[in-house]
């Protein structure tokens, strides 16, 4: 390309960026040029497809199963882009598949979860995309650990990359649950506030692992006020070389971004007078329960005292243990879930239990 269509792609990838939501689809793995074209002209039907995502390198947990067509499908993604103008994404892992992907003009490129757990490899692919200006999206990793997510992010940043967005895609457990990898939201969230300057991105279809469940949890992301999408999408989903019961056809694609409701953090021309009445409540909520967190501590310090008097443990775990099951079976009554209320009060706990030991050793 000479220097005015460089500058144009540039603009172009900028433009999309930018855009909320950010809508990216397309099949788990390239598997063939007509397949790939196929499925692109399919998206671009659509209309609400910014970026055609496809998987040329697959890093799979067991040697055997398909790990990707390399780089002879770096071309066809080439020819996607002619045909339909979306712009282009594919996962990386080393530092030559970096080389590959900007060599065909790749415009978009993402940090798989097997990679992210990994310091030494994220550090490699940094090294790789110093001085080079691409946008780059970093999955969270396999485990649920924010600390190794975080880390990816200040290594591609330290390498002097401009655009980063995270892309929460699900966190590996052992044994059956609901989805394929359950999404936690309360780590993602909490990754979210570290950054909340980053694109976040949502991915329903390696949190699923099925089809039937990408509109929930995808409208459960969208509520959450994600910046956008990440579904896998295929012409013939069924017959998929990889991922096949998690992916959809185009038409399926749009059908579930139809019946997503679009909510944004704020809108203007509203009258915010009565939500300003509830935030009001809650904030005079929160003073109280500060207020009587306080109090409660107080009273544990007294307990720390007597206790050290008397010569008696800190911890009494039968007296918490009832005081946690009462605490659950009237929080259920309020409608308060099992869950939050054993971490609310596990919370309190702990605090009660530090209290009373700078009691004991003073």
């Amino acid at each position: 390309m000479n220097t005015e269509e460089i500058q144009q792609q540039k603009e172009q990838v900028q433009q999309i960026w930018k855009k909320r939501p950010l809508i990216i689809s397309g099949p788990c793995s390239a598997e063939s040029e007509e397949q790939i074209m196929e499925t692109a002209i399919g998206l671009a039907k659509t209309g609400k497809v910014d970026v055609m995502r496809s998987g040329i390198w697959k890093p799979r947990t067991r040697p055997g199963s398909f790990e990707g067509i390399g780089v002879k499908g770096l071309p066809w993604l080439q020819a996607a882009k002619k045909a339909t103008g979306m712009l282009m994404a594919v996962e990386v892992a080393t530092p030559k598949q970096v080389e590959n992907a900007l060599e065909f003009g790749i415009d978009i490129l993402w940090i798989g979860g097997r990679t992210t757990v990994n310091p030494f490899s994220v550090q490699d692919i940094a090294d790789a995309l110093r001085g080079v200006e691409v946008p780059v999206l970093i999955k969270n990793p396999l485990n649920p650990d924010l600390e190794l997510w975080t880390g990816a992010v200040e290594r591609i940043d330290r390498a002097g990359i401009k655009d980063i967005g995270l892309i929460h895609r699900g966190f590996a457990v052992y044994g059956n649950t609901e989805y394929r990898n359950p999404p936690m939201w309360h780590l993602a969230i909490e990754m979210k506030m570290r950054y909340p300057e980053l694109p976040f991105i949502a991915d329903p279809s390696h949190i699923c692992g099925n089809r039937e469940g990408l509109l929930g949890v995808a409208q459960r992301a969208i509520d959450l006020d994600y910046d956008g999408l990440i579904i896998e999408s295929h012409c013939t989903p069924d017959v998929a070389w990889s991922d096949a019961k998690q992916q959809v056809t185009p038409a399926q694609l749009e059908d579930i971004l139809n019946h997503i409701v679009w909510r944004k953090e704020d809108k203007e021309n509203i009258d915010h007078a009565a939500l300003e009445k509830f935030r009001q409540q809650i904030n005079n909520l929160d003073d109280e329960l500060v207020e009587l967190l306080s109090q409660r501590m107080q009273v544990a310090d007294n307990i720390g005292r007597y206790k050290k008097d008397n010569e008696i443990t800190i911890l009494q775990t039968n007296r918490w243990n009832e005081i946690l099951e009462k605490a659950i079976a009237k929080g259920e009554k309020k409608g308060l879930s099992r869950e939050f209320v054993t971490k609310y009060f596990d919370a309190i706990h702990m605090e009660s239990i530090a209290h009373q030991n700078r009691i004991m050793n003073e």
